[in-house]
This record gives C-alpha cells, sequence and structure tokens, in this order.
C-alpha cells in the first residue's frame, strides 16, 4: 500500500502546555477546521475527542496523551495532545521522544507557569522545536507582550512575535500578520470564515513598528538577510518564511501567534505556522542508537522507506477489551503487518498482528507503517515503553526513555478473595502502560504498596482498577516515598562469605568502597579489579547483590540512592565459589558499608507556586512557612494576585488544598512539582523510623 502524503508533507506534532491553558480545547478546534469532526467538542461537557477517558471527562482535565490524525492544505498532522499536570509527566516526555515539533501553549493572563517551565526544558532535551500559541487573549487581564516577555525571561527563548492582537481582553477579535501585513477577523460564531481585510487605521503605526523589530529579529540569522535589512532593502515574505525556518528547526527562534480557542479565534494560523515552520521527519537528525553487542558503536538511521527498521515503542495501553496496545513511531524502515520484527533490548522476536491508527479512542485498521509515522500495534508479549523494534539481520538499538522515579505511595488491599487476583493482573497492566506507576510488596506488612508522581495519579490508577477491571479494594493513606544514602566515604569494605554444609561450600570474598554522590545519581556501581582476583563471570552477581541490596536501606528500608560502589578487590575459590556466594558477599559488604558511612534519610521536596489575591499574601507565607517552607522568590500577576514560589517537603503537602481554600475562601490555587531530595532534619526522621 503506498503513502497517502510524501514525507516533505508530514507534520508529527504535540500540544504542551501548562494545566488548563487551552491544549485539548485548541486540539478540538484543530480537528473541527481540519475536516475531522463536524461539531467542536468542549472539554466542560466531556465532549472533547482526545479526552475520551470517564476520568478525564468527570475532572475537566487530560491524563493520558492521545494522538489524532489531520489533514491541512495537502499536509498530514499527526497530533498528541497532552496532560498538562505534573502527576502526568511521564506522557508528556515520551511523547516528546517522538515527535518532530511542539506548539507550546499560554494562558495570556498567566503567561509562562511552572507545568510551562517543565514541559519546555523537556523540549529541549529531545531538540524539538517549538511555536507558541498564546491563547485565551480574550479574558481579563491578558496581554501578549507580557507573556512574550516571560518566555523569554523565565524560559531563556528567544521569542519571535508573528502577529498583533486586534482588540484587548473581551474586545479582542483578530490579529494582523505581520509577514502579510493583513489583518484578520473572526466574527462567525464558529471561526470558520476568517475575514481578511486591511490593518485598522488606528493600528497602522504599531503594525509597522512590530514587523520593523520582527524582520530585524528573523535577518539576524543570515547574513545575507540582514545586509539587506541595514542597507534598508525589501525583504521578501518568502526569504522571511524560509530564514525564520531554519531558525526553528535549529532551535534558535520560536515563533509566537495570538488567539482565543474557547472562542474560535487565531487557530488556522496556528495550522499554517505548523506546515511553515515545523519540521517534517525528513529534517530531524538521523535516528541514533548503538549496536546491541557494542555500547560504544553508534549507529545512525536515516529516514528512509527502504532502509533497516528502527523503530521505538514510547507507549503502550492496557485495553480491557482488546490487550495490550503499542504504539510505536517508525525512525527507517517500515513495519508490515504479518512480518517479525526484532527486539534487542528483550533477545526477542515480535509477530505484527492487527496494526491501527489511532483516532484518541477509535482505531483504524491498516497494513503499514512507513518510516517517519506512528502507528499502533495489538498483541505485542515482550516489547514495552522505550524498547527498539529493528531487524534482526542489521539490529540498533535507539536512545530510550528514561522517567522520574515516584515520590508518593498508598496500601492497596482487595476486599475480598475473587477481587485478590483481578487486583494483580489489573495493576500488572496498569504498570506495563505507565513506566512511572510502581507495585511491590511490604515483606513487613504484606501489603499491596502502589507508587506513582502524586495524590491525584494515584487516584487515577485506583478508579481505574475499580472501573475498568472492576476490582474493589480498600486504600490506604497517602505515604511519601523517602530515600536512604551514606553522608561520608567509606574506604574499604572487606567481606567474606563463606558457609560449609557437606559437599561443595559457598565461598565469595569482596573488597568495596563506598561514598555518597550528588542527588539524582541513583545507585553506580564501578569494577575496578585488576589481575583477575575476582574472575570476571563473577563481576555480574556482585553488581546484582549491590542492585539487590540498594532497594531496601537499614534506616526504615526505603530505597538506597545517590551512592558509589566501587569493587577494587576479592578473592574465590575454584571449587566453592559461585555466583551466588558472591551475590550474598556482595549483599552483606553493601549492608555493613551503610552502617558504616553515616546513613541519612532523604525526602522529596517540591517545586510549589501560589497564586493569591494580594490581601492573602502574608496568611499565605506564613502557613507555608509552617510546613518547612523555603520561599524562592514572589512575582505580581494580573488582577491583583501575588505568586508565591516555594520549596516544601512533600510530607508537609498532604491536605495542603483544603486549608488554601479555607485561607483564602477558594480564590488560591496552587501547582506542585518534584524538584529534588534532601536530607530531612533529626525530628522528622525520628518520627519516620517510629511510624
Amino acid at each position: 500500500m503506498p503513502r497517502n502524503f510524501p514525507l516533505d508533507k508530514c507534520r508529527n506534532i504535540g500540544i504542551i502546555a501548562h494545566i488548563d491553558a487551552g491544549k485539548t480545547t485548541t486540539t478540538e478546534r484543530i480537528l473541527f477546521y481540519t475536516g475531522r469532526t463536524y461539531r467542536i467538542g468542549s472539554v466542560d461537557d466531556g465532549t472533547t475527542v482526545t479526552d475520551w477517558m470517564a476520568q478525564e471527562r468527570e475532572r475537566g482535565i487530560t491524563i493520558v496523551s492521545a494522538a489524532v490524525t489531520a489533514e491541512w492544505k495537502g499536509y498530514q498532522i499527526n497530533v498528541i495532545d497532552t496532560p498538562g499536570h505534573i502527576d502526568f509527566t511521564a506522557e508528556v516526555q515520551r511523547s516528546l521522544r517522538v515527535l518532530d515539533g511542539g506548539v507550546v501553549i499560554f494562558d495570556a493572563v498567566q503567561g509562562v507557569e511552572p507545568q510551562s517551565e517543565t514541559v519546555w526544558r523537556q523540549a529541549d532535551r529531545y531538540l524539538v522545536p517549538r511555536i507558541c500559541f498564546v491563547n485565551k487573549m480574550d479574558r481579563t487581564g491578558a496581554s501578549f507582550e507580557r507573556t512574550i516577555e516571560s518566555i523569554r525571561s523565565r524560559l531563556g527563548a528567544n521569542p519571535v512575535p508573528m502577529q498583533l492582537p486586534i482588540g484587548e481582553e473581551s474586545g479582542f477579535r483578530g490579529v494582523i500578520d505581520l509577514l502579510t501585513m493583513q489583518a484578520t477577523v473572526w466574527d462567525d460564531e464558529l471561526g470558520k470564515e476568517p475575514i481578511v481585510s486591511e490593518i485598522p487605521a488606528n493600528l497602522q503605526a504599531a503594525a509597522e513598528d512590530a514587523r520593523n523589530v520582527m524582520v530585524e529579529k528573523i535577518a539576524e540569522f543570515d547574513d545575507a538577510l540582514i545586509m539587506k535589512f541595514l542597507e534598508g532593502h525589501t525583504i521578501s515574505v518568502d526569504e522571511l518564511k524560509t530564514t525564520l525556518r531554519k531558525a526553528v528547526i535549529e532551535n534558535k527562534a520560536t515563533p509566537v501567534f495570538a488567539g482565543s480557542s474557547l472562542k474560535n479565534k487565531g487557530v488556522q494560523p496556528v495550522l499554517d505556522a505548523v506546515i511553515d515552520y515545523l519540521p517534517s521527519p525528513l529534517e530531524i537528525p538521523p535516528a541514533r542508537g548503538y549496536a546491541p553487542d557494542d555500547p560504544d558503536t553508534i549507529l545512525e538511521r536515516p529516514v528512509d522507506d527502504n532502509g533497516p527498521l528502527a523503530a521505538l515503542v514510547f507507549k503502550i495501553v492496557a485495553d480491557p477489551y482488546v490487550g495490550r496496545l503499542a504504539y510505536f513511531r517508525v525512525y527507517s524502515g517500515k513495519v508490515v503487518q504479518g512480518e517479525t520484527v526484532y527486539n534487542p533490548a528483550k533477545g526477542r522476536r515480535e509477530r505484527i498482528g492487527r496494526m491501527v491508527r489511532m483516532y484518541a479512542d477509535r482505531r483504524e485498521d491498516i497494513t503499514e507503517v512507513y518510516a517517519g509515522d506512528i502507528g499502533a500495534v495489538l498483541g505485542f508479549k515482550e516489547s514495552f515503553t522505550g524498547d527498539t523494534l529493528t531487524d534482526a539481520k542489521d539490529p540498533i538499538v535507539l536512545e530510550s526513555i528514561t522517567f522520574p522515579e515516584p515520590v508518593i505511595s498508598i496500601a492497596v488491599e482487595p476486599k475480598t478473595t475473587a477481587d485478590q487476583d483481578r487486583m494483580a493482573e489489573a495493576l500488572r497492566r496498569l504498570a506495563e502502560e505507565d513506566p512511572t506507576f510502581k507495585v511491590h510488596t511490604d515483606e513487613s506488612t504484606a501489603q499491596t504498596i502502589i507508587s506513582g508522581m502524586g495524590e491525584l495519579h494515584l487516584d487515577i490508577i485506583v478508579d481505574r482498577m475499580m472501573r475498568e477491571f472492576r476490582v474493589q479494594a480498600n486504600v490506604g493513606r497517602p505515604r511519601v516515598s523517602y530515600r536512604e544514602t551514606i553522608s561520608r566515604p567509606v574506604p574499604e569494605i572487606n567481606y567474606k562469605y563463606a558457609k560449609q554444609s557437606g559437599g561443595h561450600g559457598q565461598y565469595g570474598h569482596v573488597v568495596f568502597s563506598m561514598e555518597p554522590l550528588e542527588r539524582g545519581n541513583g545507585v553506580k556501581f564501578e569494577n575496578k579489579i585488576i589481575g583477575g582476583s575476582i574472575p570476571k563471570e563473577y563481576i555480574p552477581a556482585v553488581e546484582k547483590g549491590v542492585k539487590e541490596a540498594a532497594e531496601s536501606g537499614i534506616i526504615a528500608g526505603y530505597p538506597v540512592t545517590d551512592i558509589l560502589v566501587r569493587l577494587t578487590d576479592g578473592s574465590y575459590h575454584e571449587v566453592d565459589s559461585s555466583e551466588m556466594a558472591f551475590k550474598m558477599a556482595s549483599i552483606f559488604a553493601f549492608k555493613e558499608g551503610m552502617q558504616r558511612g553515616g546513613p541519612t534519610l532523604l525526602e522529596p521536596v517540591m517545586k510549589v507556586e501560589v497564586v493569591v489575591p494580594e490581601e492573602y499574601l502574608g496568611d499565605i507565607i506564613g502557613q507555608l512557612n509552617a510546613r518547612r517552607g523555603e520561599i524562592q522568590g514572589m512575582e505580581i500577576r494580573p488582577g491583583n494576585a501575588q505568586a508565591v514560589r516555594a520549596l516544601i517537603p512533600l510530607a508537609e503537602m498532604f491536605g495542603y488544598t483544603t486549608d488554601l481554600r479555607s485561607a483564602t475562601q477558594g480564590r488560591g490555587v496552587h501547582t506542585m512539582e518534584f524538584d529534588h531530595y534532601a536530607s530531612v532534619p533529626e525530628s522528622v526522621k525520628a518520627k519516620v523510623t517510629n511510624s
């Protein structure tokens, strides 16, 4: 089956933003104006295409990223609508890993918000070119200029305003296109018939000034254009577009547009900008990876339908009716129904069964997915998020996707014996779907503990478990996921594990050094054995023992992190040594090293932003200080409001929403995201170890 669209006419984009900036509302308009839907869905009414889960429609928020495909002016646009809530940041991260471009939406009243910064940094990490859409221009307090300034100052970006708003706040009617110097006004209720006309006389001077600024900013990216500009020559629209496109793809500039998605104003120019400035799969660098048997050998896979297969599984959906659905992005080659692909991470082959193109929760059967495109396949047994699909004859392992560790836990117990097996199966499938959701059994209490990124995250998991998998369960109170580490180096731990019980014995001898690492480094193992005092075949067993011992610390049984274990020496016995003996030796040596290294407890510290009317500012600062908060700064927001930024331990944030509402008569709001782990005070440590 041939391609529907040539590669240069394909765009893979994500809609990313802070919660409630208007991502889903904008996506609805994109689907409507491109003819994919015949009515505009509403987030408030629960009738949107991409917010299809019952939990999304009830809460009015996006929880899982949804993929839809639309056509605009002869181009195919694959759109992924991502969540804005920090608890579901993994959905944004894995979407950005496989996308070629992004549309970042900002609230024209609030400007850059905390989650705006987070998604921007994620896009920076994956070098995703972006355009910006300043939404909600019709709201009281909206400011195009102030939002652009916050993009420049808080994100360190290089915004290039491409439009000038016509009217302010409730009087917002349309925009002036600074490239063509024409006005576009949306007067009809659905916004389908934009009226293009001359610039209003009262805005002519402002538009000319804004255009000069725009032309100068674009010309700076091209030596020939800047000379033209300085010499006073006219620069054509095509020259400006070509230069800006190149700058956007190189992440040197970000075009900015204005509108109001809810009022159906300004969305069509954003679609034009997706085509004009965001890259096709042909314009992104080749996919990079390494040879499965030699991680030091870097391989590249340019976009080519006839090249060797290189595809990345970036999302798993556990559907109670059709089973596991794996979303994948093809970078090179093509995936064909009925053929077999190779997963080098698992060393297994997977048969390509039924393939579909997703339209939110609806499926359209397809038989081939070409390079540069996104598809989904049913029935994979071994392949999960971050795995590579490749040719067995010419394999490659693409860079996987890393996710943050969970910071909050709750205990769940099935209500009946019949629920026991159903709960285990439901949690297994939900954990396969969500890499930031973890399940384990507490050995001391035999309870099932589920961990995630926040209270809302775990609420949704439990809700899905009860609704989709029909499991009845009791839920415990939220608990903080503490970590343990050491506070000082331990130069040498010398441990000999020797057992004799008739026949062959067990002998393993290891010499370690241990030292604390900077926060966020996890557990690292280095083999510094010289001269073969421990045979090579036993080294993996030593590392496995270290990693296993690090799963449970010595203070309160929490996982150990930020520690370097260096294997420096040891000895073995030709008959009695075994992998198990060396694993046990390393476990006991690790525990001894923890005891001698000044063990300390770490707690997750959250980056919190509270926005309140100015009259409540004093009370709110008092509240934050009482919760061991460290005030980082304050800034004035529109409408006589103040935004307070602080770092606060997660343990102190339970129940804060209720306290904030009570203190501000329901007018205060706050956002929270994980920032780092820090040592807990002795008073808190005593409470944790005694609880």
